[in-house]
């Protein structure tokens, strides 16, 4: 908790006595979560009218929560898997719509929060591995890593060591034994650490656009480890309260990014080093020129 308490310290630094704060939104700290919360911060910047402070990167699941339920931010883009079982501490094993409205409740319930409509993607984990050895191994589900694993070496981001959705019960449910304990990085290094042949398995977000660009090859969960991780604005229910037309403004953005848009969203940051703030401006440009607000 004082790490906690030490990052967040800069957040209430910056508004003045009287004035009134503007609206924080935060990001967990990978590319995906820095070009949505950008997307959201413009969409109530333009459709709201309101004034925005970005605090990216603030870290995993736990800090971002924990920054929202302690009002240091007003929103940030959440998973329902992710809440399901890091948050809430429950079991995986309902349809996607049955754990959006429990979420949604719980959420509620316990923290004062509002889920808002769902972006339109899934965003589950995938296990990858480099294109030429799927092929080479005949690689194309979980279960058919068994008889290798002994000589491939595995590695992801450090949250999903510790999430109840992640390594432990993951080689659990396959019974995969690896080269050696995992490695662990920063979520975004993964990707580099693949393709650098530091790791051969790579635990990554199947909307990564990187994923396509390597030649990785996600293999298939055939025994349906992963929950549904849908993604949604996550609000204080008192900030929408006072701002109603933030409600207005997130419900336009729902069900507007399909997983192959996100997938080329991500890309053309990881892939083609655009400025986060230019994907997400032309995004939303064609998103509210399009008819209906049909996805661009």
């Amino acid at each position: 908790m004082r790490r906690f308490a030490l990052l967040l310290l800069p957040l209430a630094a910056g508004c003045g006595v009287g004035a009134e704060r503007p609206i924080v939104i935060g990001s967990k700290n990978f590319t995906e979560q820095v070009l949505l919360a950008e997307m959201v911060a413009q969409q109530i910047e333009t459709r709201a009218g309101l004034p925005v402070e970005r605090r990216v990167n603030l870290g995993g699941t736990l800090i971002c929560h924990e920054a929202l339920t302690a009002g240091e931010i007003d929103l940030y883009v959440e998973y329902t898997g992710t809440a399901l079982m890091a948050i809430l501490d429950e079991p995986p094993g309902a349809s996607a719509p049955e754990i959006l409205r429990h979420v949604r409740d719980e959420y509620r319930r316990r923290f004062d929060l509002e889920w808002t409509e769902p972006l339109g993607f899934n965003n589950t984990f995938a296990v990858l591995v480099r294109g030429r050895e799927a092929r080479r191994l005949g690689l194309r589900s979980i279960s058919d890593l068994n008889p290798h694993a002994p000589d491939l070496r595995i590695g992801f981001g450090f949250e999903f060591y510790e999430r109840a959705d992640g390594y432990r019960g993951l080689i659990e449910r396959y019974g995969l034994r690896f080269a050696g304990p995992p490695k662990t990085m920063e979520l975004g290094l993964v990707f580099r650490a693949i393709e650098k042949g530091r790791i051969d398995v790579a635990v990554g977000n199947s909307t990564d656009g990187l994923i396509a660009a390597l030649d990785l090859v996600a293999l298939e969960d055939d025994r349906s480890y992963f929950p549904p991780y849908e993604a949604a604005p996550v609000v204080r229910r008192g900030t929408l309260a006072r701002h109603p037309d933030i409600g207005a403004a997130l419900s336009e953005l729902a069900g507007s990014i399909s997983e192959e848009r996100m997938r080329t969203l991500n890309y053309r940051v990881d892939g083609e080093g655009r400025d986060v703030a230019r994907v997400a401006r032309e995004f939303l440009r064609g998103l509210n020129s399009a008819p209906d607000g049909a996805a661009p």
